[in-house]
């Protein structure tokens, strides 16, 4: 069994106050943590999904929103 943890990374510093720099790896990061879990979802079977309660079509959604949208 694994476990999937699709909680985002809250940052403390205001967005207007950092570097374009920083809004840049943030923003990377961000995409990179949607595609790990696009990715994880995707090698689970139907049965897998609808387990944990999603189907096939929520998986594009839930990479990037997460569970509570």
């Amino acid at each position: 069994m694994a476990t999937l943890d699709t909680t985002p990374v809250i940052n403390a510093a205001p967005e207007f106050n950092r570097n374009p720099f920083a809004r840049l790896i943030d923003a990377v990061i961000a995409w990179n943590q949607t595609r790990v879990t696009r990715d994880a979802l995707s090698r689970l079977n139907d049965r897998e999904l609808a387990d944990i309660g999603l189907s096939r079509s929520d998986i594009e959604y839930v990479a990037r929103h997460g569970r509570q949208g």
